[in-house]
């Protein structure tokens, strides 16, 4: 059974452990009896318990709608849908309005592979529960529904839901990632299908290649996609970004002229590729050619001002060249445009000091040391982005 986190939890999402009164007559005691022990064994979670008094106590009270709910959560959570489903019908039938029992209804019937019928009532309680926990429940489980009817468009477009829904999540987390995954891989078989030879085909390999790290596919992919279209934009940039991970991993100098000629080679074709003038600019700051590096960066922040790592490397620049001055203005704005930038915070309190704003510098220092240190806890895997991260690399001090 997937996607419920405790027998309680779904009881309280779905309103189901409040009974109302019993009815009067004869084996009222015994009714009473068993549903206090249902609801005393639900809560200590001893599952096979709660069924066994709630069964009971719907042959003395088989009238009470809450009754058979709340034995269908139990079947539920027993991986028992078919019982389930039996239940919730039973309870429909007592009492129409009983809340999100057509949303439990829609779990079972997919656990069940049931997706078509299932459908209309994940959808509804996706898109209309205001219960989070329910919600939760119906998005995670149409996943599994669209993808079993093929409808992997709605599955995406349900997967960004609920990943702006619960960001946190770590199962929402793994299943979206999961239908991202598959998405990507059936659009890339269509593209093999439809145009095996094509530019699309060509550049989508050697990405594959560059982003598994098999570099020498990933440059006969590229080289082919130049030869068939010399001046696409795009391609010189990535060959630069392979040869730049091969020079950080072998620190040959070939490679780093390499990736020289590459983003400058960018840059003639597209002069707007700003990530090609960025990693030129840090590479001039790496072999201190600090006024070039300056212009380099300036030029970035002049197209686009909320260059954040544009603008880290600036005042990293100006902080090697002994111009802390400069550097607190850019290093101020990295801050304001990602709070959680360790290197910029660390280089904004060096600036600070620097310019002899102590105070300035010992809270951004603080900054740091806390960002840092759960950043070493959650051993942080390096940045993706499609240009090379500021390092802090050997310049921290105690």
């Amino acid at each position: 059974m997937m996607y419920v986190r405790s027998i309680l939890a779904c009881a309280l999402a779905f309103g189901c452990l409040a009974l109302p009164t019993l009815a009067q007559g004869a084996g009222q005691d015994e009714s009473e009896r068993f549903a206090a022990a249902g609801q005393r064994a639900l809560a200590e979670g001893k599952y096979a318990d709660a069924r066994n008094n709630f069964e009971q106590l719907a042959k003395l009270q088989p009238g009470i709608a809450e009754v058979h709910a709340t034995l269908a959560i139990i079947y539920f959570k027993q991986r028992d849908y078919e019982s389930a489903v039996r239940q919730i019908r039973t309870a429909q039938k007592l009492k129409p309005n009983l809340p999100n029992l057509d949303s439990l209804l829609g779990l079972s019937l997919s656990e069940q592979g049931h997706f078509a019928e299932a459908l209309p009532r994940l959808e509804k309680g996706f898109k209309q529960t205001t219960d989070i926990e329910v919600r939760r429940m119906c998005g995670l489980q149409l996943l599994r529904a669209y993808s079993g009817l093929s409808r992997d468009s709605d599955a995406v477009e349900t997967a960004l839901g609920l990943n702006k829904l619960y960001p946190e999540d770590p199962e929402v987390l793994y299943h979206t990632g999961r239908i991202y995954g598959n998405y990507a891989y059936v659009v890339m078989e269509k593209l093999h299908d439809r145009a095996p030879g094509s530019i699309w085909m060509l550049q989508a390999q050697g990405e594959a290649n560059e982003s598994q790290k098999n570099y020498d596919s990933a440059v006969i992919a590229f080289n082919h996609v130049l030869t068939l279209d010399p001046r696409r934009p795009g391609i010189h940039y990535r060959l630069g970004r392979i040869a730049l991970s091969r020079f950080q991993v072998s620190a040959k100098s070939e490679d780093r002229d390499a990736a020289k000629r590459e983003f400058q080679a960018e840059l003639e074709i597209d002069p707007d590729n700003v990530n090609a003038l960025y990693e030129l600019a840090q590479l001039s700051a790496d072999e201190n050619n600090f006024d070039q590096a300056v212009k380099q960066f300036e030029a970035v922040l002049t197209r686009f001002p909320d260059f954040q790592q544009a603008l880290v490397g600036l005042g990293g620049v100006y902080l090697q060249s002994q111009a802390a001055a400069k550097a607190v203005e850019p290093l101020e704005r990295a801050t304001k445009l990602d709070a959680g930038d360790e290197v910029a915070w660390y280089r904004l309190s060096q600036a600070e000091r620097a310019a002899g704003n102590r105070d300035a510098a010992l809270k951004a220092l603080d900054t740091f040391r806390r960002l840092h240190a759960a950043s070493s806890v959650a051993n942080k895997p390096p940045a993706a982005d499609d240009v090379t991260p500021q390092q802090l690399g050997n310049q921290v001090q105690p």
